[in-house]
């Protein structure tokens, strides 16, 4: 199994912090983010791990090379659908992938979500209050509004090689986007419900430092 990490963001809600630290580097109990969800995908059984860059790259590039990471630099930002698209090589083994942004603590079952997986992708997601819920019907994404259950998603999902050949947006754009677009041309994206397993992102100085209390 191949994976990706999202690490390429600037971190902007972070800042002071992330201006001399990108946010892959952000230490919680001791380990970078990006060692943290390295280590969570292999133990799930990814072999084989590509990391994207931008803001402050050659710190990202330099941990990367510490923990045996394959590396898609970006000169210019390209968002995550964007970000994925350009790294659609490394994925050359025709298997479902998983991706994981690197903010993200979990202990969800990644061996769980990938044995689940159909369709295009498979979206973990849980109830939580998110400005972005997604809805879901039966199952299938249908939009962000209309009849289903509003969701928000985790930032992990398994995504299989045939939907790099969909994407045809271009420049920098956003993957849950493409999904969205996707889903109201019929193609299945399905949900993976995550609700008994922890979660949380790093995205902002009090989120940071209840993972940090948590680790």
């Amino acid at each position: 199994m191949k994976a990706m990490i999202f690490a390429a963001g600037v971190g902007s809600r972070l800042r002071p912090l992330t201006d001399t630290t990108p946010k892959a580097l952000i230490e919680v109990g001791g380990k970078t983010m990006l060692e943290r969800v390295a280590a969570r995908l292999r133990a799930a059984g990814a072999s084989d791990i590509i990391v994207n860059t931008h803001h402050l790259a050659d710190k990202v590039q330099a941990e990367a090379a510490r923990l045996g990471l394959a590396v898609s630099h970006e000169p210019a930002l390209l968002d995550t659908g964007g970000g994925l698209k350009k790294a659609a090589p490394f994925f050359d083994d025709g298997k479902p992938f998983l991706v994981h942004n690197v903010d993200v603590l979990s202990d969800l079952d990644l061996r769980a979500l990938y044995a689940a997986h159909r369709g295009l992708a498979t979206l973990a997601v849980r109830d939580r209050a998110t400005s972005r819920a997604l809805v879901f019907k039966d199952g299938r994404l249908v939009g962000r509004e209309g009849e289903g259950e509003k969701l928000g998603f985790d930032g992990v999902h398994v995504v299989s090689p045939e939907l790099l050949g969909r994407l045809t947006e271009t420049g920098a754009f956003s993957l849950t986007q493409s999904y969205l677009r996707l889903a109201a041309e019929g193609a299945e994206i399905t949900c993976f419900r995550s609700d008994k397993w922890t979660w949380l992102d790093i995205g902002t100085p009090e989120k940071l430092e209840k993972a940090r209390s948590l680790a």
